[in-house]
């Protein structure tokens, strides 16, 4: 497995700080402690590059991580966490539902659901989210591991259900951070929409 040059570039608190780049950028969303950090750790084999830990919440920034001098990898808030203040929360949710719908460098957003759980409200939420602002985005299954084969099928069929007649979803993928299951799935589709938005630029400049 091929390792991604990946470093640190910021941590936003404020929409008036995002970062002004010309890379295409990857999110990466979903309830607290769903694996975002491990995810990202896991697709540029960097264990030490997002943050990582036990506790929910640990996330109280949105990260930009350039990835190879071409993508940034963006690591949003956990939504849910309860154990902070309403404010909190409400600040955390705004700036990732700002991001989300207005920042003109997103190309592709990963939508984590826990497999070892029916998807929540916020999980649903965040889909409609997608759907409603026209943003290209996968379902990550996370923490596949933990399962079964017979209940990653089941959840994965129930995915597959729920997003049938989703116009934006670009697939699910079933992805495990610790034995590296989906990585090159989730890298192939992150390659194949840069480089669609990529032809789609060079297009549109030359007509």
């Amino acid at each position: 497995m091929k390792p991604f040059k990946a470093g640190f570039l910021l941590g936003v608190v404020k929409e008036s700080d995002f970062p002004d780049t010309p890379f295409p950028e990857v999110a990466f969303v979903g309830r607290s402690n769903v694996g975002k950090s491990s995810l990202i750790n896991s697709i540029v084999l960097d264990g030490n590059l997002a943050r990582t830990s036990s506790t929910p919440g640990k996330t109280q920034q949105i990260n930009f991580y350039p990835v190879d001098s071409k993508w940034m990898f963006v690591d949003l808030p956990g939504f849910g966490y309860a154990q902070v203040s309403k404010a909190d929360r409400e600040h955390w949710n705004k700036l990732n539902y700002g991001y989300l719908t207005g920042r003109k460098q997103l190309q592709l957003v990963c939508i984590l659901v826990d497999s070892r759980h029916d998807p929540q409200p916020i999980d649903l939420k965040n889909i409609e989210l997608m759907e409603n602002h026209q943003k290209e985005y996968v379902v990550v299954l996370t923490k596949t591991d933990k399962l079964t084969t017979t209940q990653n099928k089941e959840r994965l069929e129930q995915l597959k259900g729920l997003v049938q007649y989703c116009k934006h979803c670009v697939d699910i993928i079933p992805y495990s951070a610790k034995s590296k299951t989906g990585r090159h799935e989730l890298i192939g589709i992150i390659k194949r929409i840069m480089k669609m938005d990529t032809l789609d630029t060079e297009e549109t400049e030359n007509t």
